[in-house]
């Protein structure tokens, strides 16, 4: 599919065992892609810093600088996952900010489910009680994550065309291929960067980057030309707005 951008993500932990599961349970994650590990504190800051990864997955007991000052040191701001065997060090790390706190040992389910609030705070959008995306981050969001067969895949939110509502539904268009997602245009429009996403029709929330041409039909309507060669109407509010584009 196109447009898939991985969640890049980077583990420290001091145990070699721990390091090796974390990187076996997320080889079977195909929306994540492990750059880089290590095995202290001190490694840990120089390796964020360097690689920027978007999520860390942090052992808090480590030689040299422990996770919760490992945080505190970076300059680089991942979405953090804490493992550890200590449950002492929970108040801590939720003050500075982190996703979840693994408590050693943990399997791929409840892993999952931290990964779950992972895609909510990278812009997944939510339709449980949990919330965590808006509570977390109200900046636009960079990529959605869609259903393609049984996976669950990222989709740059640049390659996606146009939001249109179909039904209680709202389909993502990019590549020439739908992707049905179960919240409103408005939830979206909140979510997206007002400087690219413009709601053109009460059904239609278009990216401009992918608008070829504004121009007015044989009856005087507004339609937006995009890329794919879909035709999407203007309200005629919008289109007063756009007057100075409007062939």
């Amino acid at each position: 599919m196109n447009g898939i951008v991985p969640v890049t993500a980077f583990i420290a932990d001091d145990e070699a065992i721990a390091r090796a599961g974390l990187l076996r349970m997320l080889a079977e994650v195909d929306w994540i892609r492990v750059v880089g590990e290590a095995a202290n504190g001190v490694d840990a800051v120089a390796g964020i810093d360097a690689l920027k990864p978007e999520l860390v997955l942090l052992d808090i007991q480590m030689p040299g600088v422990i996770g919760t000052d490992v945080l505190r040191q970076v300059r680089h701001r991942p979405h953090v996952i804490f493992t550890t065997a200590y449950a002492q060090h929970a108040v801590a790390a939720f003050e500075l900010g982190a996703l979840d706190y693994l408590l050693k040992p943990f399997g791929e389910a409840r892993l999952g489910a931290a990964l779950d609030r992972v895609r909510a705070a990278l812009g997944e959008p939510r339709t449980s009680l949990d919330r965590l995306c808006e509570a977390l981050s109200r900046s636009p969001m960079t990529r959605l994550f869609v259903r393609t067969g049984r996976a669950i895949a990222p989709l740059a939110i640049s390659e996606i065309g146009r939001f249109e509502a179909v039904g209680d539904y709202t389909a993502a268009h990019a590549g020439g291929e739908p992707h049905l997602l179960q919240l409103s245009l408005n939830q979206l429009e909140e979510r997206l960067d007002p400087q690219r996403f413009m709601r053109l029709h009460r059904a239609h929330l278009v990216n401009l980057d992918h608008v070829v041409a504004f121009r007015r039909d044989a009856t005087g309507q507004v339609r937006a030309e995009l890329r794919d060669r879909t035709v999407v109407p203007v309200s005629r509010a919008k289109a007063r707005e756009l007057r100075g584009l409007v062939k």
